[in-house]
């Protein structure tokens, strides 16, 4: 029986790509520059996300959060695209501050609803606990917790990660989903002992993206939306 659910937020809850996109498309009118170097930072800054928590995941640096990780890639990206001497501190501080901003896909926040009126629900994000609260407030998304990395002072896909979030709820793993829109996430909460329940966002990099196939054989729930995965979820509930 399914008591609790945690959610993969980055992606499967909001659409980054094009919340960050519009941000730094945003940031380069109103600097005079090409906007269509928006969608290169938007893609080159989150392809930094990994390797980045790769450095705390293997304990060459300490645990910070993702927001102070975030302007440090962001550096590196300005710096490749030679764009490092148009944007000043200010610049970059607003667009690290457009992730707690981002726009949730439209099925989101109906479907927490519905959920988190049958079990606790939380987010099991890599980002910090501030800028899941800022988000939710934003987004609208209803969270009965706020889980994650920054009770494990690490990053998924980290154990410590799933089955510290599943003892915030009060739940064995094997009473907890883990839900998500990537693979990876969901094998690793699975390893852990939870349940997994898949949804593809298929335009997660962007509405002509080319998702590479999913078998979702492998997870314990999927479905093609989230509206219907999560009636899938709260009828294990039962």
């Amino acid at each position: 029986m399914i008591r609790a659910a945690l959610f993969d937020v980055y992606g499967t809850c909001v659409d980054w790509h094009t919340g960050m996109r519009t941000a730094a498309e945003r940031m380069l009118a109103e600097k005079g520059l090409d906007t269509g170097a928006g969608r290169a930072i938007a893609e080159g800054w989150r392809r930094r996300y990994q390797p980045s928590m790769d450095r705390v995941r293997s304990g060459r640096d300490p645990y910070r959060p993702l927001d102070a990780i975030q302007i440090e890639t962001l550096d590196d990206v300005l710096d490749e695209m030679n764009l490092s001497h148009h944007v000043d501190a200010g610049d970059r501080a607003a667009l690290n501050a457009a992730w707690d901003a981002l726009p949730a896909w439209p099925d989101t926040a109906e479907s927490l609803r519905r959920l988190a009126s049958v079990m606790p629900v939380a987010a099991c994000s890599n980002g910090s606990r501030a800028m899941m609260a800022r988000l939710a407030d934003h987004a609208g998304l209803t969270w009965t917790t706020i889980a994650g990395a920054e009770l494990a002072r690490t990053f998924k896909p980290e154990p410590a990660v799933y089955l510290k979030s599943c003892a915030a709820l009060g739940t064995s793993p094997a009473e907890t989903v883990m839900v998500a829109c990537h693979d990876d996430d969901l094998d690793a909460a699975a390893a852990c002992g939870l349940a997994t329940a898949f949804v593809p966002r298929p335009a997660e990099w962007g509405a002509d993206a080319s998702p590479e196939p999913v078998d979702t054989g492998r997870f314990t729930f999927h479905a093609d939306t989230l509206c219907a995965l999560v009636d899938r979820i709260a009828r294990a509930s039962a």
